[in-house]
């Protein structure tokens, strides 16, 4: 078997930072893929949230080894019109009014709190740089974002961590318990996707931005996760009917290439100046290539509809399993709470059995590709239901 000798190079070569299940995959079709021996799994991941369209495809394919065999990679002292297109369509999706492209949803946030910290700093002097998060949250693994997340767990063996962020419970009393004058932003995602798949109260969040609005406060909406498409909305904020001052976004904006991307409404499009931010492959024309063909396929009405009846289709048949308790989460990022068994033991067996899937906290985490199709669904649905059957 050569995933003995796959295991065993990478445990020689790689540091040891990721817990990995015994496939190595090497091909891919939509939601389909295949291992180095040859053996097929139906794919709930999508790379955790990344392959938004699915392994390999061809109009994704077509577009970033055209736009490879052109240009790959330029600096940024120079205008680059496909990083201009990707940047002008992700404004009109979304309604913001500019972008910073960087690599990765970490970069993003991370482009979000300077932004935070400079507008207030602009406006208001030093001293007002404090940013709130929420409880059981998740926004990156750099120093920074390390602090703007509110799991302890994350933070152990990596302290001194950055100064000056807060954690809230995730309600407006929780909120104004931590907000002060020295408040500048308020970060949250809609979606707590490494917390458990946890979505927020719609009348939370609007209370919340009409409260930040009020203070001066940038409202910021992490949606690495539950952005471009992944709720049954472009952006999951659409479905909460507010607009956020600032949002960060990545994994299925590239389509499977390292991309991320900082939003910011009309108040915060002038706070950065030439010097104030940058990164070398931010905004690469490979990749905007492909975050181009995604936005130009996702952002269609038609295109999310169907990402809204196949997230239905998903709930529903979760929830008729009567080894499932609960389900929760939008469109299709979901979490499935087994009834017994721990997560990692059933998605350790259902690996074995052909279908990958993930887990956060206490649930079954659904990530697919937005473009998988019933039948593969299906397929993976009796797969799991045979899994859990059998008492894992």
């Amino acid at each position: 078997m050569q995933i003995t000798a796959i295991q065993e190079n990478d445990s020689k070569y790689l540091m040891h930072a990721y817990g990995r299940f015994p496939a190595a995959l090497v091909k891919g079709e939509n939601a389909t893929a295949w291992d180095a021996d040859g053996k097929k799994y139906i794919d709930f991941t999508a790379g955790i949230g990344v392959n938004c369209l699915g392994y390999s495809d061809p109009q994704w394919v077509a577009a970033i080894s055209g736009q490879a065999a052109q240009i790959q990679h330029l600096s940024n002292l120079y205008y680059s019109p496909v990083t201009i297109q990707a940047a002008q369509q992700l404004c009109q999706a979304s309604g913001m009014a500019r972008v910073f492209f960087g690599n990765s949803g970490a970069e993003a946030n991370e482009c979000a709190i300077k932004i935070a910290r400079k507008y207030s700093e602009d406006k208001y002097g030093k001293d007002r740089c404090q940013i709130v998060t929420l409880q059981n949250s998740f926004h990156g693994r750099t120093i920074t974002t390390l602090a703007a997340t509110g799991q302890n767990m994350f933070h152990e063996k990596f302290t001194p961590l950055t100064e000056s962020f807060f954690y809230a419970e995730p309600n407006m009393k929780g909120v104004r318990a931590v907000v002060t004058e020295k408040t500048c932003a308020v970060l949250i995602e809609l979606v707590q996707g490494e917390g458990g798949v946890c979505p927020m109260e719609k009348e939370f969040v609007q209370e919340l931005a009409e409260f930040c609005q009020n203070q001066d406060i940038l409202l910021m909406v992490d949606e690495v996760q539950t952005g471009v498409g992944r709720t049954g909305s472009f952006f999951c904020y659409q479905q909460y009917g507010i607009q956020p001052d600032v949002v960060s976004a990545a994994k299925g904006l590239g389509g499977g290439l390292p991309v991320g991307a900082c939003l910011v409404n009309q108040k915060c499009e002038n706070v950065f100046a030439p010097g104030d931010h940058g990164s070398t492959f931010g905004g690469n024309p490979v990749v905007c290539a492909g975050v181009s063909t995604v936005i130009s396929r996702v952002a269609q009405q038609q295109f999310l509809l169907t990402v809204q009846k196949k997230g239905a289709y998903l709930r529903k048949r979760l929830e008729s399993m009567p080894e499932i308790e609960s389900v929760r989460g939008l469109g299709m990022m979901l979490g499935a709470k087994p009834v017994s068994g721990g997560p990692g033991k059933i998605a350790a067996a259902c690996v074995d059995a052909g279908l990958l899937i993930l887990t956060a906290k206490d649930v079954l985490r659904f990530l697919p590709p937005l473009t998988i199709t019933r039948e593969e669904l299906d397929e993976g649905l009796a797969i799991l239901e045979k899994v859990l059957s059998s008492g894992c």
